[in-house]
């Protein structure tokens, strides 16, 4: 039997370099940017909450980097091969890379990463590996095969440093992982390392002198300001004592005010892949939100454009689905719901409950201004509809161990979708899914065993037409059944100093490891 051709793809060591080095000319200096709300851990294995991800994307790396187009590019690994029937794909890793204590990055960090840590501890990775990995061998130290039990189209898209970071065996092997004494001092392989954690003020990263790409980092030192108060943190940007605003850092009413002062400069880009949506939780475990006529009366309750034009300030479009208007395989068509006070109170009559009965308990989303101004709302339409509301307050770890052990009833968040919705959708919405111990899995208790089976064939299907059209099916079942309560397709902008060089370079953006930005 004759052997079937590889597919080659990949970047060298060389034109890695070039792609993300060139122009940049000045050494030294510190960045000072903020983080808000602050993370509850700095390990993006086992947190995958925003203010997490934004600052381990600088210390975690992993096998690729992307595009704006959600191309993969070299990283750690420097070229790769998948087979013809898409089942197996090989990766060849970087040389020299070390870990920041030193000991060397080897096959065994990967095949440890995708085979023992992740599906454990991730929330979103262990939904595709436990899936689909069948098992990963190693060629020799710097090589290794993944090999899955069926086609998965957008399996690369993985391999960012929130979804899929590498992780130190040496270091992790044999420990229980969630509560390792590691997790406090985190050792990665990128550009930065831990320097310093003071609660409630700053955490401060520093150059990696022996990073793996030679003249890189630029910078000498990232400094995350932890500033409680969107009014505050906007002034710290004003006066110069911040050199850079991630989207969500302050009020969005003070977007445009900000990005227009002198020597400043503004993008949407870098969200590409993560392609963001806020939307509300409902705990289907038990009542009122266990009935679906409750849940739909409450879309129908909620006008998504003041969401949009009076609270996010015209930062992002109504949501139609529970897929971004981004996401691949999005329908426009997908059936949806519309500002109907009437409808919502004949839904509410419809479900047979009477709303005086029940006291919700609604946790806020600590995420600043913006948020609380939607959790009132949401708390005014509920009210609208007769229900008692009991709106608690919570700093970013309670929330996510409140969501993650199911004790509420209604919580607003938002969520990345990962551009393929195998990994960033699917998620949300399987049974396998219902674990504890992650605010981003399927949190809500939705169950669908005929829907279940859809998103396996979609996710395995090879034939883009047929993928469209089974997503197409699982959209509009997730509607009607408001398996979540859809709001917006966020936009968020990033304001910067014009000083700052190659900031915004890859489809995660402010997420990605800052290897070459440089201040002017």
């Amino acid at each position: 039997m004759k052997t079937k051709p590889w597919i080659k793809l990949g970047l060298g060591a060389a034109m890695l370099a070039m792609t993300f080095s060139a122009g940049a000319q000045t050494r030294g200096g510190t960045l000072s940017m903020i983080v808000q709300p602050e993370p509850p851990v700095l390990i993006p294995a086992i947190n995958q909450q925003a203010p997490t991800q934004y600052i381990t994307g600088k210390i975690y790396e992993s096998l690729f980097r992307f595009t704006h187009d959600l191309k993969p590019e070299a990283n750690l690994a420097k070229s790769w091969e998948v087979s013809e029937d898409g089942k197996s794909y090989t990766f060849h890793l970087q040389e020299g890379v070390t870990w920041h204590d030193g000991e060397p990055f080897t096959a065994d960090d990967v095949i440890f990463s995708m085979t023992d840590m992740l599906p454990e501890v991730h929330g979103r990775a262990k939904v595709i590996l436990n899936r689909y990995l069948e098992g990963v061998d190693k060629i020799d130290d710097l090589t290794v095969v993944m090999k899955l039990n069926a086609p998965l189209p957008a399996f690369t898209l993985m391999f960012e440093p929130a979804f899929a970071p590498m992780m130190p065996k040496h270091i992790y092997e044999g420990t229980d992982y969630r509560n390792a004494p590691a997790n406090q001092k985190p050792i990665g392989t990128g550009p930065f390392m831990f320097k310093e954690w003071r609660r409630g003020e700053h955490i401060k990263l520093e150059r990696n002198p022996n990073y793996w790409q030679e003249g890189l980092p630029y910078l000498d030192e990232l400094i995350f300001n932890v500033i409680p108060d969107s009014a505050s943190r906007a002034v710290a940007f004003e006066q110069g004592q911040v050199d850079v605003l991630r989207g969500g850092d302050v009020d969005n009413v003070d977007v445009k005010r900000l990005a227009a002062l002198p020597n400043v400069e503004m993008t949407t880009k870098g969200w590409e892949l993560l392609s963001p949506q806020a939307y509300y939780l409902f705990n289907m475990r038990q009542p009122p939100f266990d009935n679906v006529k409750v849940r739909q009366a409450v879309m129908a309750a909620v006008n998504r454009d003041i969401i949009v034009n009076n609270i996010m300030f015209g930062m992002g479009k109504v949501s139609t689905g529970a897929f971004v208007n981004t996401e691949m395989f999005y329908d426009s068509n997908t059936p949806t719901y519309t500002f109907d006070m009437k409808k919502a109170r004949e839904l509410i009559k419809e479900s047979g409950i009477n709303p005086g009965d029940y006291t919700v308990n609604m946790l806020s989303f600590p995420y600043g201004s913006t948020w609380e101004r939607l959790d009132e709302y949401t708390k005014q339409a509920l009210e609208q509809l007769g229900f008692k509301v009991n709106l608690a307050a919570t700093d970013a770890g309670g929330w996510a161990s409140r969501t993650s052990n199911w004790e509420f009833d209604l919580t607003t968040t938002y969520a990345y979708q990962y551009g393929d919705p195998a990994f960033g959708v699917e998620r949300f919405y399987i049974e396998s899914n219902i674990v504890k111990g992650s605010p981003f899995a399927n949190v809500q208790g939705y169950k669908n065993p005929e829907l279940d089976k859809k998103w396996a064939q979609a996710a395995a299907e090879t034939d883009p037409e047929e993928r469209q059209r089974l997503y197409s099916e699982i959209q509009t079942t997730l509607v009607n059944d408001v398996a979540q309560g859809s709001l917006v397709d966020m936009e968020f902008a990033t304001i910067y100093r014009d000083n700052v060089k190659n900031l915004v370079k890859t489809a995660i953006g402010l997420h990605d490891n800052f290897a070459d930005v440089y201040i002017e």
